[in-house]
């Protein structure tokens, strides 16, 4: 044992132990102003400000471009060429980076045979132990992957050895899949339904197609059909000949001439599977997406009753149940039944499947099952899944990015999210935290607070320090750091009521419940207690009460290419391009880059993209048009002094001045524009690409356009999380929005967890007590007073301790 002596010193600090910052120098990424910071590494940093303020463009696009930018470049440039494009962030000085992992709040994709169980790997481990363990024995793991189609094959295959030994040698092969031959892995089969086709009383001559965007002089739909001399035009369908109904809705493709030009005649049913249902149904145009849901119908399959699963994979059991069982379940449940399991031979394989379960009920996602396809969880559920993977890994030293982990939480599950939070900081790993919610803010080590406005105004840091030097500081968060809303003294009648009855989608237990008309009515509860399924589900998917349309705003992605903008999806372009053709004597068209207006050299985009073979690509500015995206001949008009491309780079402020009064005055674009401004997107600038939204700025710009809509005295409007991604000065504003909508004789339905939207409600319905098959029940339905008098409930107790009550 050694003893300290007067002699002894403190050994001089490694060089290596120095790099303990990140350092940000002159970041200018969209509207980041020469920013500066220096982030303590393996610390908590939270990063707030307003909507629009560049917290997204310093962590994302600057901080996590960079690094990740940095990692592919250690790849040879092969490898590269199968990776994303990463640009260089405009930045001058970034020190200290480390390897970063985005946890974004992007929807997992929504391919039909992808689930919960294939996302996070916790399907691969069940097919592992299902063919080692599972009996009868049917064949290795990919016997129970419904991915995987089984194969047979035989034939002959010849072998080069030299021109004496060259010789064909007989070859089987085959590989047992578990996918169900009926739907082919997909779990539902569809019908379609041949009325909504055509009509069997005509012929192909008179028209018989009624299919949308089927015109009859058109080569390739009706007229590859009349004219392919298979079918005869004149006979009307129903008199069709059992082989000429064969040949006409289902025979496989065959080249067939209509004047002289080879087409290719393909049966009516493959034909329609492939132009419409082989696509996305939210991506269709309305009409055509209306045409769909008539004319097909998706039932269970009724091979394998939904499971995606052969026969065979059906039949082995272990541990008294099947590997479909061990997936319909409850994940809370297939952690305890994993934990019951004594099988020393896959001893390892157990303990990582335990793991990866625990991690699920520990982040609060356990009321979710396996086979959930992973297209059906909201932004905030897909987050915390992809977390999963980074929970038990042995990674330190990582830079963790978050944005808005809180998102979708009920206030009773934030805390644990603040857990996992400091969870994975005190591993050694600096974790960086886009975030609005109070309650995580509180809990940071540092503390950057950009602003002090959104858009133009914001993009300079006002504040870093330590959350008590926030709350001191005197900036907008700072302000409105420990704003709380109070209950409302009286709240509105209700006008009538939306009844909802017996309702059972995912884990509803059969609920009734009325919801008011003509007031604010917020659906809350913990994640997974069935809020969304009762108000989708029942509300949006059934039939409105007393005629009354109901339409929903979510955050699911707006659909349109990087031409799409704020300006040509809100129709603001339309009296825009009247207005500046009318004041310049030319045509409307002239003003549309994607029309006769663009610049020829870029095609209206504004970049060029040049593509570098297997290196990463490059787009660059287009040097004709300095990315104005029009003719040099179209900037030459102007309204009210500005031309369309200066008018096009206004935010929505501005806009609204400009087009308010004067030469510009235009009352058609001046409506859309303070619907904007009402919804809080001010700040957006009106040619900037949809893809950059986030996804609370797309749900207030559909929100912008709903309001905008005719016959809304009728309509229910229902939201989803409308504070997702909003400041805590920006609450306020919505809520006057929410009074706002509701006095003009709106019915507003809101799913919510933050308290001042609870607080401000005419009548809340309270779904749970807990999540999954602990929920779906009512739990309380009343004014906001009687939750917080009542405390019956984990929402009621949250309600009350944020009113102080």
């Amino acid at each position: 044992m050694s003893m300290a002596t007067g002699t002894d010193q403190s050994p001089a600090p490694h060089g290596a132990d120095s790099h303990d910052l990140i350092r940000v120098h002159g970041a200018r990424v969209n509207n980041l102003k020469d920013v500066s910071v220096e982030i303590p590494k393996r610390r908590l940093t939270v990063l707030t400000g307003v909507s629009g303020s560049g917290k997204s463009s310093l962590v994302f696009g600057t901080i996590a471009a960079e690094s990740q930018r940095l990692i592919n470049e250690t790849y040879s440039a092969f490898v590269q060429g199968f990776m994303p494009t990463l640009a260089r962030p405009e930045v001058d000085v970034l020190d200290g980076l480390t390897t970063a992992i985005v946890v974004d709040q992007q929807r997992l994709g929504a391919d039909p045979r992808s689930t919960v169980g294939t996302v996070t790997d916790a399907n691969a481990m069940l097919r592992i132990l299902f063919s080692r363990l599972g009996q009868p024995h049917i064949g290795p793991p990919s016997a129970f992957a419904f991915n995987v189609a089984s194969v047979r094959a035989s034939g002959a295959i010849t072998v080069d050895r030299g021109a004496a030994k060259t010789r064909a040698v007989k070859q089987t092969f085959s590989r047992t899949g578990g996918m169900c031959t009926r739907c082919e892995g997909r779990g539902a089969v569809s019908d379609i339904d041949l009325t909504q086709l055509y009509d069997d009383s005509k012929s192909l001559a008179e028209g018989a197609f009624t299919i949308p965007g089927w015109k009859s002089d058109s080569f390739w739909t009706v007229r590859v059909y009349a004219e392919s001399g298979l079918l005869d035009p004149d006979k009307p369908i129903r008199k069709y000949t059992k082989r000429e109904m064969q040949d006409f809705l289902y025979r496989e493709p065959t080249k067939v001439k209509v004047e002289g030009v080879n087409l290719t005649y393909e049966g009516l049913i493959p034909k329609i599977q492939k132009s419409f249902l082989s696509k996305d149904k939210e991506a269709l145009q309305p009409h055509i997406r209306a045409f769909v849901e008539r004319a097909v119908t998706f039932t269970t399959c009724p091979e394998c009753e939904g499971t995606r699963l052969s026969e065979a994979a059906r039949s082995s059991r272990f541990g008294g149940i099947t590997i479909a069982d061990a997936c319909a379940r409850q994940i809370s449940d297939l952690a305890e039944w994993v934990r019951g399991l004594a099988e020393p031979s896959v001893a390892p394989l157990l303990a990582t499947l335990q793991q990866t379960l625990d991690s699920f009920v520990e982040i609060g996602l356990g009321y979710l099952s396996l086979d959930r396809p992973s297209g059906t969880l909201s932004g905030g559920e897909a987050q915390r899944v992809k977390m999963i993977r980074h929970l038990g890994s042995s990674l330190t030293d990582v830079t963790y990015v978050f944005d808005e982990p809180t998102t979708g939480l009920h206030p009773h599950d934030i805390q644990r999210m603040n857990a996992l939070l400091l969870r994975l900081r005190d591993k050694g790993n600096t974790v960086l935290v886009v975030e609005h919610k109070p309650e995580t803010i509180a809990i940071a080590d540092h503390v950057i607070d950009l602003g002090p406005g959104a858009g133009p105004a914001g993009g300079s840091v006002c504040f870093e320090g330590t959350v008590e030097g926030l709350r001191s500081g005197g900036t907008v968060t700072g302000r409105h750091f420990d704003d709380r809303a109070r209950l409302k003294e009286s709240v509105r009648k209700h006008t009538g009521t939306l009844e909802i009855r017996d309702a059972r989608t995912h884990n509803l237990q059969g609920v009734d419940v009325d919801l008011p008309l003509g007031v604010l009515t917020v659906v809350t509860g913990v994640a997974g207690s069935g809020k969304s399924s009762l108000v989708h589900g029942s509300l949006v998917q059934g039939p409105g009460a007393d005629g009354a349309s109901v339409v929903s705003v979510d955050q699911s992605p707006i659909r349109g290419s990087r031409r799409s903008n704020p300006a040509t999806y809100t129709g603001l372009l339309d009296p825009v391009r009247k207005a500046f053709a009318k004041a310049n004597g030319v045509k409307p068209a002239l003003f549309s880059a994607n029309s006769e207006g663009a610049c020829p050299h870029c095609n209206g985009a504004g970049v060029v993209f040049t593509d570098l073979a297997m290196m990463a690509g490059v787009a660059t500015p287009c040097e004709e048009c300095e990315g104005k995206r029009y003719q040099p001949a179209v900037l030459e008009y102007r309204l009210g002094g500005r031309d369309i491309s200066e008018v096009l780079a206004m935010p929505v402020t501005e806009a609204e001045e400009f087009f308010g009064s004067g030469e510009a005055h235009t009352p058609a674009a001046h409506r859309i524009l303070a619907r904007l401004a009402d919804v809080g997107l001010g700040y957006l600038s009106l040619g900037q690409p949809l893809t950059t939204l986030s996804g609370g700025e797309r749900q207030r710009l559909k929100l912008a356009t709903h309001m905008g809509e005719k016959g809304g005295g009728r309509a229910v409007l229902v939201l989803d999380e409308p504070t997702a991604g909003l400041h805590l000065a920006d609450v306020e504003q919505l809520l006057g929005l929410l009074d706002r909508l509701v006095d003009a004789g709106r019915s507003v339905i809101v799913v919510e967890h933050h308290q001042a939207v609870m607080a401000h409600a005419d009548w809340i319905v309270d779904l749970g007590p807990g999540a999954g098959h602990d929920g779906g029940r009512i739990v309380f339905e009343g004014t906001p007073a009687d939750l917080v008098a009542a405390r019956s409930t984990l929402t009621g107790e949250h309600l009350a301790a944020y009113v102080g009550g």
